[in-house]
């Protein structure tokens, strides 16, 4: 295959990728933008609350995306159909039954929630009914992840592309039928969510439906509980779940201590941060990319094209983030302007722009290397690289905060990012090295 062609097929999965990303925020701008048209700024605090359980939850819940991309991927890549077909009913059986679980312990769940975070009593209970109604959608939430993953690892990204924008869009509609016109409130929000999530697991059945037409294969009870499979599948997730875990422990670290800074700084940071959630959209195509094309390769037994593709795909998610950093050194000083009119909060965000203008170019490598890892199954050292790094971050901390303030945050956060990145590159050779030996390198 020319090298032309690589660029095409890292494209034919990035491109509906990147369009894929940009409605979700989208649609938290709708959400946003309805809710703040209520007479009382408790209902959008509610929201915000509400949509926080539920992101930790679901962020949490994100293995069940990457470890059905790796495995899918690796059966696309030794063209075994049974597999390919396999690995989907697994994952949603899986899915299905977390949620379940989450449904089922939905009082705790709240509860503690609510008490972490600390919300005034109005807020706290209409934030109760928001979650009492979403978490009956909980099974169909996290079914998607899983055939959005399965979606991804079988190249089918176009109908990653339908089934989330039609999701987000739905989602947009229905929010503005249930709280603009028929006066619903929070209510109309929650239902919107759940009747969206719901509908795209109909949806995306549908489409896989009409994808195995094109895959010799069949469905076997006996086959579909095969041990040793469902341990693989459980020794990737629970790697990556504990990953993922440490993940959310850093970023809830970032904005704690922010908070306890002072309300300028903790506003600053959440409007650096979310410059920093746009450039993740962007560099996390190229990285599902990676997870597919990799995964692909190792299925098919190929150390060439495992390296064709780590090359083709990081080469460009190293250009973007080069471009990222040129648009927040040139743009942020607007783009913080427009998100916030407040002297102090704008004057506080310019101060720490630098340490966004970083970012891209040191996040790249942690980015681009998770999707490699999960496109061959290398969850261990995804987890490994994650434990070390939290570690980096902690140790950071304790020496840059007192005396660097909000500057020794950010730093601490590029070392966190950094080692990351340096890890997963470390051990990348192991991987190649690997492939001509094992079609799954389980870890």
């Amino acid at each position: 295959m020319t090298e032309s062609n690589w660029h095409r097929r890292t494209w034919i999965i990035a491109g509906p990728v990147i369009i894929t990303n940009i409605s979700v925020p989208l649609l938290g701008a709708v959400d946003t933008a309805v809710v703040g048209h209520l007479p009382e700024p408790k209902f959008l605090g509610a929201v915000a609350v509400g949509s926080l359980v539920f992101n930790f939850l679901y962020h949490g819940c994100n293995f069940l995306r990457m470890g059905t991309t790796g495995l899918t991927a690796q059966a696309y890549g030794a063209r075994d159909g049974n597999q390919i077909r396999d690995w989907l009913f697994r994952s949603i059986v899986l899915s299905t039954s977390i949620g379940l679980v989450l449904f089922s312990l939905q009082l705790p769940i709240i509860d503690f929630s609510l008490y972490l975070i600390g919300a005034s009593k109005e807020v706290s209970s209409i934030a109760e009914n928001y979650f009492e109604i979403r978490v009956w959608g909980s099974p169909f939430a996290l079914s998607n992840i899983a055939i959005l993953g399965w979606f991804i690892g079988t190249q089918n990204v176009r109908a990653a592309l339908i089934s989330q924008v039609f999701m987000n869009t739905l989602n947009i509609l229905l929010d503005l039928w249930f709280v603009i016109w028929l006066g619903w409130g929070v209510e109309g929000v929650a239902v919107a969510t759940l009747i969206s999530e719901i509908t795209t697991v109909v949806l995306a059945l549908l489409i896989t439906a009409r994808i195995f037409r094109n895959i010799p294969g069949s469905f076997d009870l006996h086959r579909l509980f095969n041990f040793t499979e469902l341990q693989h599948m459980f020794v990737v997730n629970a790697n990556i779940f504990v990953r993922s875990l440490c993940n959310q422990l850093v970023h809830v670290t970032l904005t704690a201590i922010g908070a306890r800074i002072g309300d300028i700084t903790l506003a600053a940071n959440v409007i650096l941060l979310n410059f920093f959630l746009f450039i993740s959209y962007g560099l996390d195509a190229f990285a599902n990319a990676a997870e597919a094309l990799v995964g692909e390769a190792i299925g098919k037994k190929s150390r060439i094209d495992c390296s064709k593709a780590v090359k083709t795909t990081t080469k460009w998610a190293f250009g973007f983030s080069l471009i990222f950093c040129l648009l927040c050194l040139v743009f942020g000083g607007v783009l913080i302007d427009l998100l916030t009119t407040i002297p102090e909060v704008r004057t506080a965000a310019r101060e720490y722009l630098p340490w966004i203008v970083l970012l891209p170019i040191v996040a790249v490598w942690a980015f681009q290397f998770d999707g490699i890892y999960i496109g061959a199954t290398w969850s261990r050292e995804m987890r490994n690289s994650m434990i070390l790094a939290v570690i980096a971050f902690l140790g950071s901390l304790v020496v840059l905060l007192p005396e660097f303030s909000n500057h020794g945050l950010w730093a601490a956060y590029i070392i966190f990012l950094g080692v990351r990145g340096i890890m997963l590159i470390v051990w990348y050779p192991g991987l190649e090295a690997g492939i001509k030996t094992t079609n799954k390198p389980k870890r």
